[in-house]
């Protein structure tokens, strides 16, 4: 049977590596705070020392990590996954990152002998939870193919999407429209509310019409609440912002509206708001 690594779990990577586990794989998990390995563990999952340990023990391991700088760590840093890689093994990175990050460790697993594979996810909590993630995947087609049971267990639908750094691409877009819905949401809420509109009414009629969508149906009420239990860390969102508005230089593509819309995150993340869910943006919207 095919060994499983799972490095990083966070509000993501702890239920993506409980459904393998519950799927019947035999995994073997890391995570740089030991404690949270626990309800894994109790699940049915071996505990790894370190990235190195794992990627050396495991067939395939996946990666679901915070942002480009803890990619490269896990990956490059001491007793990290290149140290452990080679023989043919893969590695899966599930983090959001961006193009450059993607290919520079895909570049290294290769020189180590091992196989690399791409693969962020659009979703967030609750949908890792359900196993219904969307899986953006690019690199060794192989290694793709050889995932998919796994992959599948993970998500509802996947996605091949070529060479390295284009499924890195097609995050960054995802999440760039989402962020942008996200502040048109919030500003149009704030101006019907100040407009002595209420807020559930307009939400109402969001929902009946051609807006209708699941972001606006999950988030709407959290405005109206103003509580922001986290499904998708604001911080996250505004890093991800961060990492569409570099790549827009990079290729000479204008971002107006996206680059406004990462300010405003980027203040909401700065007022303090940086690990509640990204509709707390709201907070400082309606101000």
């Amino acid at each position: 049977m095919t060994q499983y690594g799972f490095l990083g779990l966070g509000i993501m990577g702890n239920p993506m590596a409980a459904n393998l586990v519950r799927a019947g794989f035999q995994v073997v998990v890391w995570n740089r705070n030991p404690a949270k390995c626990a309800p894994l563990v109790a699940l049915g999952a071996r505990q790894g020392g370190s990235p190195r340990e794992v990627a050396a023990a495991c067939d395939i391991t996946f990666a679901m990590l915070a942002d480009p700088a803890a990619a490269s760590e896990v990956c490059f840093g001491p007793e990290g996954v290149l140290e452990g890689i080679g023989g043919g093994r893969g590695y899966i990175d599930m983090s959001t990152v961006d193009d450059v990050t993607a290919r520079t460790i895909a570049e290294a697993v290769a020189e180590r002998g091992g196989r690399f594979l791409e693969a962020p996810v659009s979703g967030t909590k609750k949908p890792a939870e359900d196993g219904t993630l969307i899986i953006l995947a690019a690199g060794a087609r192989a290694l793709y193919d050889e995932a998919a049971p796994a992959l599948d267990t993970m998500g509802k639908k996947r996605m091949y999407l070529g060479t390295v750094g284009q499924g890195a691409r097609m995050k960054l877009v995802v999440n760039a429209i989402m962020g942008g819905m996200m502040a048109a949401l919030c500003e149009g809420v704030a101006l019907g509310q100040k407009g002595g509109l209420d807020g559930a009414e307009i939400l109402e009629a969001l929902d009946a019409g051609a807006l209708a969508n699941p972001l606006f149906r999950g988030k709407g009420p959290m405005l109206l609440q103003g509580e922001y239990p986290t499904s998708f860390p604001l911080k996250h969102m505004q890093k991800d912002l961060r990492l569409a508005v570099a790549l827009g230089d990079e290729l000479g593509q204008p971002l107006h509206c996206i680059a406004a819309v990462n300010e405003t995150f980027k203040r909401a993340r700065m007022a303090g708001h940086a690990d509640e869910d990204l509709a707390a943006v709201f907070q400082v919207i309606k101000q």
